[in-house]
């Protein structure tokens, strides 16, 4: 199959390009993880999510694209080089297949359904539901309303988590609250894109994809899952007022009242509006690869 090809001046510059960008949210992690300095808001992506960030930071120009000169790229995992020229394998992206197929059909059925705006970030809520202070998971930060406010909250409201990965940390005593029974095996049954977590996974599923997309797309992926996390945790059940995040505080977005339903799910329709494109190059992405990678195999 064609591909595009880089020279060593332009691919090391746009990789360059590519560090910078991020290296405005890894170098603060690094140095708090250094300093052993907890953010329950910054280091998330880092701590829940499997990719690293050395990971992060290297660019990926993606299948299709070859590059001169490049010989550390030729080293890692799905690429090979072939007469001075280095790119993914076509035999790596067949290889990848399953998770191509499994990726596009369950971003095509989130994407298929109306965003949701009626969980105002009550999963948090519901995993700390009956927890002493230090029981939870951010033991370090008290709860802004004590344990009994909190709980008195999660009772007071209709529990509609449709994420598995939110629903999973649930406390035994709330996952029969919860309207919604998601599994790990059924989420293309239930994920919706007005959903936080299901926003913060698009950096997950483009990360998955490394290196057969654009390390551009996982970037954008990552700075739309960064945002998100700010708001998760603003309307978590957690005093956060003593941090900062890009020089602000971090003020809480108070579900438990009209004014903060309306906040969130203001700031909740935003994101499900911004996540749509990306879920859809994703989606794009996997069909590309699905569609060449066997035609480009058969070739060699």
């Amino acid at each position: 199959m064609p591909v595009e090809v880089l020279d060593q001046r332009e691919w090391q510059a746009r990789a360059a390009s590519h560090a910078a960008r991020v290296d405005a949210f890894v170098a603060p992690h690094l140095a708090r993880r250094e300093a052993r300095v907890k953010h329950p808001v910054h280091d998330f992506l880092f701590t829940y999510y499997s990719q690293r960030p050395a990971q992060l930071r290297r660019w990926h120009p993606g299948f299709g694209t070859a590059l001169r000169g490049a010989a550390e790229h030729a080293g890692l995992k799905g690429y090979a080089e072939v007469n001075g020229l280095v790119g993914v394998t076509a035999e790596h992206v067949a290889s990848q297949r399953p998770l191509l197929e499994a990726t596009r059909r369950l971003l095509r059925a989130t994407a298929s359904r109306p965003a949701q705006l009626g969980c105002f970030g009550l999963h948090e809520w519901a995993m700390v539901y009956r927890l002493d202070q230090d029981e939870t998971r951010h033991a370090d930060w008290p709860l802004r309303l004590g344990p009994a406010g909190t709980d008195a909250v999660v009772e007071s409201h209709r529990i509609s988590c449709s994420h598995f990965d939110a629903y999973r940390f649930f406390t035994g005593p709330a996952r029969p609250l919860n309207t919604l029974s998601p599994t790990a095996d059924d989420r293309p049954d239930f994920e919706q894109p007005g959903c936080l977590h299901a926003g913060m996974d698009l950096y997950k599923h483009a990360f998955r994809l490394t290196p057969m997309i654009s390390s551009d797309l996982v970037a954008d992926c990552f700075e739309l899952a960064r945002e998100i996390r700010e708001l998760d945790m603003r309307a978590a059940p957690y005093d956060l007022s003593d941090l900062e995040v890009d020089g602000r505080p971090l003020e809480p977005v108070r579900i438990e009242t009209a004014e903060g339903k309306r906040e969130y799910a203001a700031a909740q329709a935003a994101f499900a509006e911004r996540g749509a494109p990306l879920r859809l190059r994703l989606v794009r992405e996997c069909e590309r690869l699905l569609e060449e990678a066997p035609a480009a195999h058969q070739e060699r």
